[in-house]
């Protein structure tokens, strides 16, 4: 009786099916634009340095200098496209995963 037990009670056919979820994907919110403020930049030669600081001190009151060489200045013109060229790319791959998605959703 022990053994054969479990054989008399009738069994059940279980069906496995595989039938596709619908996934609600969130989309982010798109950050805002960039708002950058202008920077002046003065030129500031050996040929008019006291002309200019003339004009820095009646405007500012106070005199500080940033220098840079060219080569120096080429690398950060380089910088600034590469941070340019990547943020571009960037929201090109956000834009293509919105499409994507909400093409989904409307099907």
């Amino acid at each position: 009786m022990m053994v054969c037990s479990c054989s008399l009670i009738p069994t059940k056919q279980i069906e496995v099916t595989a039938k596709p979820m619908d996934r609600t994907i969130i989309q982010p919110v798109m950050p805002r634009e960039i708002d950058l403020k202008e920077v002046r930049w003065l030129t500031i030669t050996p040929e008019n340095f006291e002309e200019k600081f003339k004009v820095i001190e009646n405007q500012e009151g106070e005199l500080v200098f940033l220098a840079m060489t060219v080569p120096d200045y080429e690398v950060m013109a380089y910088n600034m496209q590469e941070i340019k060229r990547y943020i571009i790319e960037l929201k090109d791959v956000v834009v293509y995963y919105r499409e994507v998605t909400t093409k989904q959703e409307e099907n």
